[in-house]
């Protein structure tokens, strides 16, 4: 039978670093969600998509099939067959999946995906709504968190070396403004799950917030060890 954990929270939180590291040391599959609709997000960009026009957005998903692919044990997204891991990762990217992911049949489109994904693995899942709306019957419901200001920092470091790398000031202006439509948007906003444990790792490091939802996980799944 398959475990089923569930990690949400802000942009920025580390919840991919984080949840992947978990997956790989407990031999669980990580399914990065928030990759999958910033790959939709990036069709709509490259392809000159109107992403505040919901239904040029849901004619477009007609022409977009996302997958996730493991290569060489790393997780890789691909839109129609071309990998586009490395094109997802700018904070106009980010903008631009925030906004689409409010479109209620956009979220539809994507979570047969993220179910099926779950129902055939044991499985850590990341986003922003997986244990209040894509795996409200997961084990374990984490909401992962941290100040704007420090993850704005990591974000910063993380761009860094990028040749049109944005300035701090930039990179927490999005941040608040992600945190903003995330949190207000009328379909599946960013909300911490009533059975959710929170999680701030404002200051912990990156291994300290690891070594914690490992914890966490063997805590809460039958026959685990805290």
């Amino acid at each position: 039978m398959s475990v089923k954990i569930a990690i949400d929270g802000p942009s920025g939180a580390g919840k991919s670093t984080i949840a992947r590291s978990a997956a790989s040391e407990l031999g669980y599959l990580y399914a990065d969600t928030g990759a999958i609709y910033r790959s939709v997000a990036l069709y709509c960009l490259e392809n000159s998509v109107d992403i505040k026009d919901s239904e040029t957005v849901l004619a477009a998903l007609e022409d977009i099939v996302p997958t996730l692919k493991y290569v060489n044990s790393e997780q890789r997204v691909f839109v129609n067959g071309e990998d586009v891991t490395d094109r997802i990762r700018t904070p106009q990217v980010s903008s631009a999946a925030s906004c689409i992911s409010a479109i209620p049949r956009v979220r539809e489109f994507l979570f047969r995906l993220q179910r099926s994904i779950a129902d055939e693995n044991s499985v850590i899942m990341d986003g922003r709504d997986i244990g209040t709306v894509v795996l409200p019957d997961a084990d374990l419901k984490i909401f992962l968190t941290a100040s704007a200001e420090k993850r704005a920092k990591r974000r910063y470091i993380q761009l860094a070396e990028s040749s049109n790398c944005p300035s701090y000031e930039k990179v927490l202006e999005d941040i608040r403004r992600r945190d903003e439509n995330d949190s207000t948007r009328a379909v599946s906003p960013l909300r911490k799950a009533e059975d959710a444990v929170e999680l701030d790792t404002t200051d912990m490091t990156l291994e300290e917030s690891v070594k914690t939802v490992i914890r966490m996980v063997k805590a809460a799944v039958k026959g685990g060890e805290a």
